[in-house]
């Protein structure tokens, strides 16, 4: 990925302003506002808002409970047992969640949900490829890039989770 032809835009949603980044091949980045994956613009991108109007009408789908499935060209660039993990990341359906241990199964990994939950931590594109829907063994939300919290309103609005009226800020 050449990091200066990548453009970008912010896209706002209950989880605050997204940072979107990508180019004519498709979406590279889905950045969270706060947490330990939060990303800002590089100063090579430059901002121009026209490459992510399917991401954004589909995103505000999401969020809506419209849409349970992206359909969008995706560009993972990570190493390949990474894109790996990304790809089964997009076979999770909406509204159910799996553990490390079955994730790491089901890319042929069996004994490797270390090294998964790792590659699952450096995803690129959250919320798009749901490793939101990837949890503990035994049903803990474990760390989440945007937070816990966002990861707990993410599987709120796909019904995985009770709502908690507290941090309820999706609209119904």
């Amino acid at each position: 990925m050449q990091a200066s032809s990548l453009s970008y835009t912010l896209f706002d949603s209950p989880l605050g302003q997204l940072l979107l980044a990508g180019n004519d091949a498709g979406l590279h980045l889905v950045g969270f506002p706060r947490g330990s994956r939060k990303k800002v613009p590089l100063p090579e991108w430059r901002p121009d808002p026209t490459p992510f109007g399917e991401v954004e009408r589909q995103l505000g789908a999401y969020f809506a409970g419209e849409l349970r499935v992206f359909d969008l060209p995706l560009v993972f660039t990570g190493t390949e047992f990474q894109n790996q993990v990304w790809r089964a990341l997009c076979e999770i359906p909406w509204g159910e969640t799996i553990s490390y241990a079955e994730l790491a199964r089901r890319v042929g990994r069996p004994t490797a949900s270390r090294a998964v939950g790792a590659a699952n931590g450096a995803n690129p594109l959250p919320i798009v490829a749901p490793c939101h829907r990837v949890i503990g063994a035994d049903g803990s939300l474990t760390g989440f890039g945007g937070g816990l919290d966002s990861k707990r309103l993410l599987l709120q609005l796909e019904g995985a989770l009770p709502t908690d009226p507290q941090l309820d800020l999706l609209p119904r």
